[in-house]
């Protein structure tokens, strides 16, 4: 397998476990030898973005610029993870077409239990019209269409939807298998058992 440069979108609602997944699919990915650089929407805002609002203009300018980071990324052969809400449809197509290796995915979960995970309270305040412009609440998020991924973080566990994706990159010949991965469950402990037997462990 060449080591070949991508880039994975994260996209969903605030909360839906964007920055959770990306890092734990990070860390995975430096695990096995690949270099890899993750752009997380908060950090963007605050460095590359400082100065932007949140009219649609300006999220998609934001949007915009995270997606050329990437592709520079990707064509220099690294791994690019992007978390960003991207909530407008039109905007991720726009930044899919920059790169030849794109893979988008989709955290989906209820507006109910997003409230309920909130420890801020910005979706109450939000619903209750107290913030203005918050997406998914009085501000739209277009889902995605055609997502490579999507995950159900209401209903999946974190290791779940971790698996989910790093067993598609590996299928999609973007990461390599890890080492002893092609090594079954069975194959494993009976491994373990010989090498206490030999008193290696």
């Amino acid at each position: 397998m060449t080591n070949k440069g991508f880039t994975l979108w994260f996209t969903g609602l605030s909360g839906a476990g964007k920055t959770t997944l990306a890092k734990r699919v990070e860390k995975e990915i430096l695990m096995r030898g690949m270099g890899v650089e993750l752009l997380d929407g908060d950090v963007i805002r605050t460095n590359l973005s400082k100065g932007l609002g949140f009219s649609k203009e300006d999220r998609d300018t934001n949007i915009r610029r995270i997606g050329f980071v990437c592709n520079l990324l990707e064509r220099n052969g690294a791994v690019a993870i992007a978390a960003a809400i991207s909530p407008y449809a039109d905007v991720r197509r726009e930044i899919r077409a920059l790169h030849k290796n794109f893979v988008e995915v989709f955290t989906k979960c209820s507006l109910d239990k997003l409230t309920e995970r909130d420890t801020k309270g910005l979706y109450k305040k939000a619903l209750a019209g107290e913030i203005k412009g918050f997406t998914g609440v009085n501000d739209p998020y277009e889902e995605p269409e055609n997502a490579e991924i999507v995950l159900d973080t209401e209903a999946e566990s974190i290791e779940d939807s971790t698996n989910r994706i790093l067993t598609y990159l590996e299928e999609r010949g973007l990461v390599p298998a890890p080492v002893g991965g092609d090594v079954s469950a069975e194959e494993r402990k009976a491994i373990e058992a010989k090498l206490k037997d030999l008193n290696f462990v």
